[in-house]
């Protein structure tokens, strides 16, 4: 049996831990300014595919140009989800339990996967599956919306490799979860 890629997250939050407002706006993302990716592209360079909630899916389709190319993506959705032609050859839907899809996509090669979306990042992480938790801090505080964390069922404990401050007040830290 093919060993479960290893699953990672990279996302920020707000100081307060968002990911986005209750109506999934993510404007408060853009206000840092600074230069670089904080390490995006090097990150994306290291998994062979995304796995992501609908809701994810459809907020980044929002954003006119596909961003992530001819990277495999997995959308988990028990529904009906619209895939337009020019990016139907690197997306598909899936349902599942966590473990069953990376189960399947490392049956099919994959090393490590990119786990993004709140839910998503929720169900991998209760499931003991996320290895690497790249967390980058915004400085704005919403006061409400949609948390990163949820209900876990246990804690989690981490690892902590590195934490690094930019100029512009984002504070992104990085953190192994070894397996359960």
């Amino acid at each position: 049996m093919p060993a479960l890629p290893e699953a990672a997250v990279f996302i920020a939050t707000s100081l307060d831990g968002y990911i986005a407002r209750a109506d999934d706006d993510i404007d408060w993302l853009e206000r840092p300014g600074g230069e670089g990716d904080y390490g995006y592209a090097a990150f994306m360079a290291s998994v062979d595919a995304l796995v992501m909630g609908r809701r994810t899916y459809e907020k980044v389709r929002t954003f006119g140009t596909w961003p992530y190319g001819k990277k495999r993506v997995v959308v988990l959705s028990s529904g009906e989800v619209v895939i337009p032609e020019a990016i139907r050859p690197h997306v598909e839907v899936r349902g599942g339990a966590p473990a069953d899809v990376l189960r399947a996509l490392g049956a099919e090669g994959v090393r490590r996967v990119y786990v993004d979306g709140g839910q998503t990042i929720q169900h991998f992480l209760r499931a003991g599956l996320v290895r690497e938790l790249i967390l980058t801090r915004i400085p704005v505080l919403l006061g409400a919306g949609i948390p990163l964390f949820g209900p876990l069922g246990g804690d989690i404990e981490l690892t902590h490799v590195e934490t690094q401050a930019f100029p512009n007040g984002l504070v992104q830290s990085r953190y192994r979860i070894p397996p359960v």
